[in-house]
């Protein structure tokens, strides 16, 4: 039997056509010859020519995240421009979502349901892991505004209904602090905590703080969306829900009563062990899926034969996680409650508008769709030329001075200034100055002009057809190592991580005791996780983790244990003075040697030439803030 294969038909096109042609509604098209970062330029245009959302599918975590910050450079809104992550453990294990992650998908989710997103890029395995459903999160989204009346014991009230935590001082999402008038909360769908005054019952004012150093910004915000701090809300009927779910599904593995009411009370103190996320289903009785959230998007899929593979893989993941804990008997839901089949996913896309983004053509038998092929080039040639004997940046400036002279539209595109004033220092003694605009994208390009510009770009392309050039730092310099910002709270949780029970710890104020773990406490109206620790005589200390700065873990010699200190005692306060007092001296001599090092002679070294300045702008790792402030 033999089957004739149509060949669909191809159009050689620019990115404009393309996006002239997808915006008249034609239901499938595949684009090929995107390459470097032309395919976020694509959509852009997309979402410029049409109000109907876009939904982007990438095969792991890492393509969405390169993805997503090109797509929000090139839209030039980047608040419309959302990244929807996976939980990021692997189906079923014993651990739970961090709670960063969480409230990114709760954010991503409630901006979906309400029109706020213009773009959503999410993996294989966000989009086959069903989510909480909508009309529950509709319902369970609060919008304060200023000049309105909120009694204050059903509003704490809601935020320990929506999981929030009451804490001494707010510094991570999903918590709550109460002093006075003022009322500190830090929502999902924030990127800062916020502070709230009120006047009697009246929200008089609301600014966001920095978490760090707890100071108010000037800018006021007159409403605030509060969101749940878990997709798992477990009060009032939700619990209710999860409690009667729970008893059928434990029945139906046949698991004892004992270890139903022990998961039962976890989920009525809200402290559930880590893996008990995967009971999802059970909190609303049935999921929803992501595409029930973009009932009108169209769908975007970055090289559908990687997503297949992806889907395949996460698959098998899910069938090995539940034959794993099946042998554990505990309880678990099936995976079709909470997972997307492959055969469901490639179903429920294939009812929808979709544009294929792909590296190779893929002929396929009776598949109704346009085929759109660009003409993109990659700047793998530059970073070749600049290696070169004999290259070096005049081959660089040479290259864009071309693209002026040839009336094309040419955009430079560096992380930091510090790089973008290294690269016009570097580029003015072979006579070509780009002219720097660090807001400026690349449609207020005009023809003929080189712009540099700041954002978060790692890889460029050139559309010889439309005369547009776009290059990256990295194509010039090389890749470089991207320096994550970190507040000072992660650095301290970090080291309680290296924490365990048994440890001998030194607390600033009382010396050396031992680290018991970590116990969930309520002292009055705070709530929280303290650190138990125990001195001798038996004294015990309930630190709270917020002060854990106050804390490090004792290193002394190798198989020596050392003496405990007794809290209120005068050995550690002794202690304390002879360490003081040697520290002094060491200070002393310090102040002499620098006083030496003041009155000699110096040699002054003559100012950094270009090779240096090459080299410099070459140097592989992204310079940390401390570090710019001392440039």
């Amino acid at each position: 039997m033999t089957h004739e294969i149509q060949h669909p038909e191809i159009a050689h096109a620019t990115v404009r056509s393309i996006v002239e042609g997808i915006g008249a509604g034609i239901p499938r098209a595949e684009v090929l010859g995107l390459v470097g970062s032309s395919g976020a330029h694509l959509l852009a245009g997309l979402l410029e020519a049409s109000e109907a959302p876009l939904m982007v599918l990438a095969a792991d975590a890492r393509q969405a995240e390169t993805f997503t910050a090109a797509l929000a450079f090139f839209h030039g809104r980047p608040d419309e421009v959302l990244v929807l992550p996976h939980w990021e453990v692997r189906p079923y294990e014993p651990l739970s979502p961090h709670p960063e992650v969480e409230a990114t998908r709760l954010a991503t989710l409630a901006a979906l349901r309400q029109g706020r997103a213009r773009a959503v890029v999410v993996t294989v395995r966000s989009l086959m892991q069903r989510v909480m459903p909508g009309v529950v999160l509709d319902g369970l989204s609060e919008r304060l505004e200023v000049g309105r009346d909120y009694p204050r014991k059903p509003l704490l009230q809601l935020l320990l209904n929506l999981g929030y935590n009451s804490v001494p001082m707010v510094e991570d999402r999903g918590t709550f602090s109460v002093r006075g008038d003022l009322l500190d909360v830090y929502p999902p769908s924030l990127s800062s905590p916020v502070r709230i005054e009120f006047f009697g019952d009246t929200l008089d004012r609301m600014r966001p703080f920095d978490p760090a150093t707890q100071r108010s910004h000037d800018r006021p915000l007159n409403e605030m969306l509060l969101l749940p701090a878990r997709e798992m809300v477990l009060a009032g009927e939700f619990l209710n829900t999860f409690a009667s779910k729970l008893k059928e599904r434990c029945d139906a593995l046949e698991l004892p009563r004992t270890q139903r009411e022990g998961v039962l009370e976890e989920a009525r103190e809200g402290l559930l062990s880590p893996g008990r996320s995967f009971l999802l289903p059970l909190n609303y009785g049935a999921l929803d899926s992501v595409f029930e959230y973009a009932p009108e998007a169209s769908w975007v899929v970055l090289d559908p034969p990687a997503v297949e593979q992806a889907t395949d893989l996460f698959a098998a993941e899910v069938a090995e996680g539940v034959a794993r804990i099946a042998g554990k008997k505990e309880p678990f839901v099936e995976a079709c409650d909470l997972y997307l089949a492959p055969e469901q996913l490639e179903a429920a896309l294939s009812l929808r508008r979709r544009i294929d983004i792909s590296s190779l053509e893929v002929f396929r038998l009776e598949e109704s769709r346009q085929l759109f092929r660009v003409n993109a080039e990659g700047n793998g040639h530059i970073r070749a030329d600049l290696s070169q004997e004999g290259g070096g940046l005049a081959a660089l400036a040479g290259h864009l001075e071309g693209l002026k002279s040839g009336g094309w539209r040419t955009l430079v595109v560096c992380h930091q200034q510090g790089q973008a004033e290294r690269f016009l220092d570097l580029l003015e003694p072979e006579g070509v100055r780009p002219v720097f605009d660090p807001s400026l994208r690349l449609k207020d390009v005009r023809p003929g002009e080189v712009i540099l510009t700041l954002g978060e770009l790692s890889e460029g392309f050139r559309l010889p057809d439309e005369h547009v050039a776009v290059i990256t730092e990295e194509e010039i310099f090389g890749q470089r190592i991207r320096r994550r910002p970190r507040r000072e709270t992660a650095a301290l949780l970090s080291s309680l991580a290296e924490l365990r029970e048994g440890d001998y710890v030194v607390h600033v104020d009382h010396g050396i005791g031992i680290y018991h773990g970590l116990l969930h406490m309520q002292t009055g109206p705070t709530e929280g996780d303290f650190l138990h620790l125990e001195y001798a005589g038996g004294d015990k200390l309930y630190l709270p983790v917020e002060r854990i700065e106050k804390v490090q873990k004792y290193v002394g010699g190798e198989g020596q244990a050392p003496r405990l200190d007794k809290m209120g005692g005068g050995a550690w306060e002794k202690a304390k003075l002879k360490a003081r007092a040697a520290v002094e001296e060491m200070a002393r001599e310090l102040l002499k040697i620098y006083a030496r090092r003041e009155m000699a002679e110096g040699f002054r070294y003559t100012p950094p030439d270009r090779m240096f300045r090459e080299f410099e702008a070459a140097f592989p790792y992204e310079e940390t803030p401390d570090q710019m402030r001392a440039i």
